[in-house]
């Protein structure tokens, strides 16, 4: 009882706001490279936690040693994430940024686009955007801010434009960037047999919650990319599908 009396409200609030950060946090860095970095970092801290108790000078030693280098290089790894933390609480979302009308229009535009590609063997690199900020790579790109539709989805991709190399980024019902460049993957299971194109697209996925579709120029075939790992061979109605589940989800999860 007298533990109870000497909290005070401030200390609840205090717990309450420091507990709400570390969530967010954590959801923003779940399913990317840096949940496998935090959870290494996890085990060393338990490390030098027992190396003391357990008389383990030597490797106490090495870890208070490197401990000013190990908070530097927490803060570099880091850096997407730190950005994308902020990025969030300055965009907290509390209406939809569109109608669910123009949402369905603008799937439907992109797995019109897709298929035309795909029987043109045009190469292409769509990146949808969901929670996770992608402002980070639409600044190195071509700023658009189109209307998505398959017309100017195939001009972008069509081998005379400049920027069909690159990846475009959709947010909402909007494509804000073309041209952008993508992290590729560093995976060595994956298969040799993937270009350029499918590497970048994983790249981003291992990092981020995007949608990412993919059209090979060789063979046509159209891919997608979700959360570090890559489906083939999908047509219209398996597209339409995959877009509409990966959405709704999203919207759920926000709820």
């Amino acid at each position: 009882m007298e533990i109870i009396n000497l909290v005070r409200w401030q200390d609840i609030l205090d717990v309450i706001i420091v507990a709400a950060i570390v969530y967010r946090v954590l959801l923003i860095i779940k399913g990317t490279r840096a949940a496998h970095m935090l959870t290494g970092l996890g085990l060393l801290f338990v490390a030098f936690l027992f190396s003391g108790k357990l008389r383990l000078y030597t490797i106490d030693w090495i870890i208070q040693s490197l401990w000013a280098q190990i908070v530097l290089a927490v803060i570099i790894l880091f850096q997407p994430e730190i950005r994308k933390a902020l990025a969030h609480m300055g965009k907290a979302k509390f209406l939809p940024s569109f109608s669910s009308a123009e949402e369905l229009r603008s799937r439907e535009e992109i797995v019109k686009a897709s298929v035309s590609l795909s029987n043109r063997n045009l190469g292409a690199l769509m990146v949808i955007e969901r929670e996770n900020s992608l402002d980070d790579i639409m600044e190195i790109g071509t700023q658009l801010d189109a209307k998505v539709s398959q017309e100017i989805l195939l001009s972008i991709f069509h081998p005379s434009s400049p920027i069909h190399d690159g990846a475009v980024v959709i947010r909402g019902n909007r494509i804000i960037s073309a041209g952008c460049f993508l992290p590729l993957t560093l995976s060595a299971r994956l298969s040799k047999s993937f270009g350029t194109r499918h590497r970048a697209g994983i790249g981003l996925t291992e990092e981020t919650d995007a949608v990412v579709i993919i059209v090979s120029e060789e063979t046509g075939i159209i891919s997608v990319a979700v959360a570090g790992k890559i489906m083939k061979n999908m047509d219209a109605g398996k597209l339409r599908d995959l877009l509409t589940e990966s959405f709704s989800h999203a919207k759920g999860k926000k709820k």
